[in-house]
């Protein structure tokens, strides 16, 4: 199954939008009121010569400090290699601007594993002179090291160790030190688990590395070992709950498919027609002429 990149950075991101700009954007993060905070509904653009549609990521609106008038702030995930980002995050700044008339921050994370000088200017010049310079914040995940934010007590920035510039050999380091960052933040379960999710879905460790990472954190001296631990333990039993539950319900339905399946048949050879078959069991007619021929 696609990992919808964008549904995972919009929910982190909305769910600790201070810490998101606190950690990044510690300048800008002074100057916003977060007492005054609002998520708009998505704005959907229509590019009419491409033919494509595109979402807007996140848009929060809010205030500056001791300022009465509103801006916008909005955050743009590109998880894959786009030359024309810039002009795109462009088009959205224009778009939304003619909708609010109001000031609007814009934010681009690029979280695509490739590693690139990005650009964050789109620029409409001319021999005789300028005409357009736009410029917007960028994030660019594989360029910061993981070591680097792992004595930051934020959520944000223990989710996006995993995104961020490692190697094969550190993925066990990796992730213990998320671990210690999750037991040191103290979240409620809701928010420990959608941290949780987040990075497994980008760090996957083979049975052999979870394996070595229980012997290390087993290993460790810090008064952490015994939460971390509790932690690895809490979630692996809960993933095997889950597992079961959804193995208990795949069977669920297989054992339902294949007794329609029976009864279906059961009815044919009593020589009723697909049109009966599918008005009585509420089944289009092609699904019937399906079960029938498998």
């Amino acid at each position: 199954m696609a990992i919808d990149h964008d549904r995972l950075f919009k929910e982190l991101i909305q769910t600790f939008f201070e810490e998101f700009l606190l950690l990044f954007f510690p300048d800008m993060h002074e100057h916003i009121d977060f007492s005054h905070l609002s998520f708009l509904s998505e704005e959907l653009f229509t590019d009419v010569t491409a033919g494509e549609k595109y979402r807007v990521d996140l848009l929060v609106e809010t205030k500056l400090k001791g300022e009465n008038g509103l801006i916008i702030v909005h955050v743009e995930n590109q998880s894959y290699v786009q030359p024309s980002f810039p002009e795109r995050m462009f088009i959205y700044f224009s778009r939304l601007f003619e909708k609010y008339r109001t000031r609007i921050v814009p934010i681009a994370v690029f979280s695509h594993d490739a590693l690139r000088e990005e650009s964050s200017v789109f620029s409409i010049e001319f021999p005789f002179g300028d005409v357009l310079q736009f410029r917007f914040f960028p994030v660019e995940l594989r360029k910061k090291h993981w070591r680097d934010y792992i004595r930051h007590d934020n959520p944000i920035a223990a989710a996006l160790l995993g995104k961020m510039g490692y190697t094969e050999s550190e993925k066990v380091e990796l992730k213990k030190e998320f671990l210690r960052m999750l037991v040191r933040l103290e979240l409620d379960e809701a928010r420990q688990r959608l941290l949780l999710g987040f990075f497994e879905t980008y760090v996957k460790l083979s049975e052999e590395e979870e394996q070595q990472l229980q012997r290390e954190v087993k290993a460790m001296e810090t008064k952490e070992r015994e939460k971390v631990l509790e932690l690895i333990i809490s979630y692996e039993q809960k993933g095997r709950k889950e597992g079961l539950e959804e193995g208990m319900k795949r069977g669920i339905q297989q054992g339902i498919k294949q007794g329609m399946k029976q009864l279906i048949r059961n009815m044919a050879r009593k020589g009723m027609t697909v049109e009966d078959i599918a008005r009585l069991v509420d089944l289009p007619e092609k699904d019937v002429r399906g079960l029938l021929e498998k």
